[in-house]
C-alpha cells in the first residue's frame, strides 16, 4: 500500500496514511466528533510520540492501558475524547465505540496484528465490508467509507465493491473522506455533510413540532370532556 493521500491536509501526516494500512484504520477509527484533519492527523501524532515513523499493532497492544491513553491525552490531544479513543473505555459519547489498542488488539487476534490482510485476499466487495464491520470501532457507515477509501484511492477493488460501499462508492460524488483528494473536494464534502446536519436538524424540530401540537390537541380534548363531566355531576 503506497498512494498519496490528502485527508490530514499535512504532508507528514498523510504520507504515513499513504503507506500505512493500520494509520489509515486508525485515522478512520478517529473520524469521529472532530474535523477529518484533526482525526487523520492523529495517527502521526501517535507514532511520533512512540518514537517511529509507523504504526504496530503488536506495539500499541504492548502498551499499558493508563500509559497509551495518556501518550493520545498529551497536548495537542489526538482526539476530543483521547482517552476513550485509545482504550474504549468511557466517559465519552455511545456511538463513539472502541478505542485504538481494542482495534489493534483484534488485528493482533484475528490477523497476527496485519491490518492489510483484511483485504489482501478478499474475493468480493461483501465480503470485505463484512470484516470490516466486525472491526471495534467500525459500524457499517464508517465500514462502508473505509470500503470507498480502499477502492477510489488505494487500488483495492474486489467484486462488487462499489454496491458494497454503498451511496460512498459512487464515482464522482462528494460525500466522505474516500472522496477527498485536496483543499477544494475537502470543501465540498465538508459543505456536504453541513447539509445533512442541518436537514437532520430540521426533521427533528418538524417531528417536535408535530408531537408538541398533537399533545396539545389532546390535552385540550381531555380537559374539555372532564369540565363536562364536572359540570354534569354538579347537576
Amino acid at each position: 500500500m503506497d498512494a498519496p493521500l490528502h485527508l490530514a491536509q499535512d504532508p507528514e501526516a498523510d504520507a504515513l496514511l499513504g503507506r500505512s494500512p493500520l494509520a489509515a484504520l486508525v485515522g478512520m477509527l478517529l473520524d469521529q466528533q472532530v474535523p477529518m484533519e484533526w482525526a487523520f492527523t492523529g495517527p502521526a501524532t501517535i507514532a511520533r510520540r512512540m518514537g517511529t515513523d509507523d504504526l504496530d499493532a503488536h506495539e500499541i497492544v504492548a502498551f499499558e492501558p493508563e500509559t497509551f491513553a495518556r501518550l493520545l491525552s498529551d497536548k495537542p490531544a489526538v482526539h476530543r475524547y483521547p482517552a476513550s479513543m485509545a482504550t474504549g473505555v468511557p466517559p465519552a459519547p455511545q456511538e463513539l465505540g472502541g478505542g485504538s489498542s481494542q482495534l489493534c488488539q483484534y488485528l493482533v487476534e484475528h490477523y497476527d496484528g496485519d491490518p492489510e490482510a483484511i483485504w489482501r485476499d478478499v474475493d468480493s466487495g461483501r465480503e470485505l465490508l463484512r470484516r470490516l464491520e466486525e472491526l471495534p470501532g467500525f459500524g457499517k457507515q464508517k465500514a462502508q467509507i473505509f470500503l470507498a477509501l480502499l477502492g477510489k484511492q488505494l487500488g483495492v477493488r474486489p467484486t462488487g465493491w462499489r454496491e458494497a460501499a454503498g451511496a460512498y462508492g459512487e464515482p464522482d460524488s462528494h460525500r466522505s473522506v474516500a472522496d477527498i483528494t485536496g483543499p477544494d473536494s475537502l470543501a465540498r464534502v465538508r459543505a456536504h455533510k453541513q447539509e445533512l446536519k442541518a436537514a437532520a436538524r430540521a426533521a427533528k424540530s418538524a417531528t417536535t413540532t408535530r408531537t408538541v401540537k398533537t399533545a396539545k390537541t389532546t390535552g385540550t380534548g381531555r380537559s374539555s370532556r372532564a369540565g363536562k363531566g364536572t359540570k354534569s355531576s354538579g347537576k
